[in-house]
């Protein structure tokens, strides 16, 4: 049937902090369901939410590095208004001003308070019922590639695909929209955000895990152990995790 991008991963030297962040950037609720901080839609705890792609907040014992990250989240406006309330309460709450070498542009990039960037775009229709972020944005090299590597690993669907970019969203039509984007850089840090996938109910998480090896994915070792979850790296050398339902 094939997986489905549940969170992104953020890791963070003080997890609660900045889990409480991203709760407030979002307008959902931080909650502790075990070591890590997970941020996801106000009304109590619902893993996996039928539509939004939540934050887990997961703690590491080193800041950021410098680096940018390969992958950040873009926040959703809805007026030129509220995208200058928006990134001034983010001020307030400790973001600060980034340069990834954006120039002149209509959106705000921001870094949360460890560093990890974000963008407040400007008003877009498209994004107009994603919820409160409109994409997770993972630059690489050959977005063709990673539309074919992930449009088969997911259940997610091509919206475009050039050799600029490559945009998938939920077959649904709900939540936010996934864009591998063109850039020239490369790696040369273990990745600092990623996205972890779920299998469906009944489907076997083992033989996704080889389906996507087939596809293409190698395994990752981080000293992670033995753990209910696999990590593994895309064709690019990209992290992610293939969560297991509880």
């Amino acid at each position: 049937m094939g997986l489905r991008p549940v969170q992104v991963n953020i890791k963070a030297l003080d997890s609660s902090a900045v889990g409480r962040f991203w709760a407030e950037a979002l307008g959902w609720t931080a909650y502790h369901p075990g070591v890590t901080t997970y941020v996801g839609p106000a009304g109590g705890l619902v893993w996996p939410h039928p539509t939004a792609v939540g934050v887990d907040v997961v703690p590491v014992p080193a800041l950021k590095s410098p680096t940018k990250n390969r992958a950040h989240l873009d926040l959703a406006t809805t007026s030129a208004a509220h995208q200058t309330e928006l990134v001034a309460r983010l001020r307030s709450l400790g973001a600060k001003p980034a340069q990834v070498g954006q120039g002149t542009v209509p959106w705000t990039v921001l870094a949360d308070p460890e560093g990890n960037e974000f963008c407040v775009l400007e008003p877009r229709e498209a994004y107009r019922d994603t919820g409160p972020v409109a994409r997770v944005v993972v630059d690489c090299a050959d977005p063709r590639a990673m539309a074919r590597f992930w449009g088969e690993a997911m259940d997610w669907v091509p919206h475009e695909v050039s050799d600029e970019q490559a945009v998938l969203r939920s077959a649904e039509g709900s939540g936010p929209f996934l864009v591998f984007l063109r850039t020239p850089d490369v790696k040369t840090v273990p990745d600092r955000v990623h996205l972890d996938l779920l299998p469906y109910p009944g489907d076997d998480k083992a033989a996704e895990v080889t389906r996507l090896r087939a596809l293409g994915a190698t395994d990752l070792d981080l000293g992670q152990g033995d753990v209910p979850w696999t990590c593994l790296t895309d064709p690019e050398g990209r992290e992610f995790c293939v969560l297991a339902l509880s």
